[in-house]
């Protein structure tokens, strides 16, 4: 595997148009149950294909929960859903790209909704944003992000490369959903109880991890707002999202029949 400390602009394919500032509404959360977290997210979409609300972006973490994207197969998790509820987390199918991963308290979750041909020429150049988003973020504390070549996400060196966030999008009628995870003080454990990504031998990293020392989220949450408006050129209006129904919680009991299986869309 090939770290690029540098790599071509990824702004170059912007258009014209994304130079000028437009106008979104940041949301902060704290905690946020997985399926609420994806029916807002559906009716954010569809706000925005219709030009109801500006570009949106969510920032907030998650309860214990394993997302299995489009390209997950069976080798990347074994299967097993009952062996991962019963470590007390839900498991979810996504209609993201993108094999299974981890989230959970300590991992920042980014959920961008937007129209992504007003920032960038397409899918590829879009996850090389929001990979420029985090890399900025992490030389806040002095962490050097890099991509790794050919894949997603953002990487460090330690012994060997180490994943320290992923990404899988979705994108429907030209508006994104889904979107990135940058692992702060997150519990790594659960990540050695599948095939991260689908990458075999991937290894995956947290801020603290590399720190040794645990890291503010309200502070990480600040910064990705702050260079996701810089890379996207929007200014943003933090504003209160819609609430949480505290009942509707995940919980590692839920049967197979109760499980959120959200939609595949070609």
């Amino acid at each position: 595997m090939t770290l690029l400390a540098i790599h071509a602009d990824p702004l170059r394919d912007a258009p014209s148009s994304s130079r000028t500032t437009t106008s979104g509404l940041l949301y902060l959360y704290d905690r946020v149950p997985y399926a609420s977290a994806w029916e807002l997210q559906r009716t954010l979409h569809e706000e925005r294909v219709n030009d109801q609300r500006p570009d949106t972006l969510l920032l907030l973490e998650h309860d214990p929960v394993y997302t299995l994207g489009r390209s997950t197969k069976v080798a990347h998790w074994s299967g097993d859903e009952a062996s991962l509820k019963a470590e007390g987390c839900a498991v979810y199918h996504a209609n993201r790209g993108g094999s299974i991963t981890y989230h959970g308290p300590g991992q920042v979750v980014g959920y961008p909704i937007l129209r992504v041909r007003d920032h960038c020429s397409g899918p590829k150049s879009y996850m090389r944003l929001l990979e420029e988003v985090t890399i900025r973020t992490l030389a806040e504390w002095g962490i050097v992000g890099r991509r790794l070549e050919q894949l997603t996400g953002v990487w460090v060196e330690q012994e060997s490369p180490a994943k320290i966030a992923a990404l899988g999008v979705h994108i429907s009628r030209g508006v994104a959903m889904h979107g990135f995870a940058l692992n702060v003080s997150i519990d790594l454990t659960p990540f050695s109880r599948i095939i991260p990504c689908g990458l075999p031998n991937c290894r995956v990293t947290s801020m603290a991890d590399i720190l040794g020392d645990s890291v503010p989220m309200s502070q990480v949450k600040s910064a990705l707002a702050k260079h996701f408006a810089d890379v996207f050129r929007i200014e943003w209006t933090e504003t209160t999202g819609p609430g949480f129904n505290p009942a509707q919680t995940e919980h590692a009991g839920a049967s197979s029949t109760d499980r959120l299986r959200l939609p595949v869309e070609s």
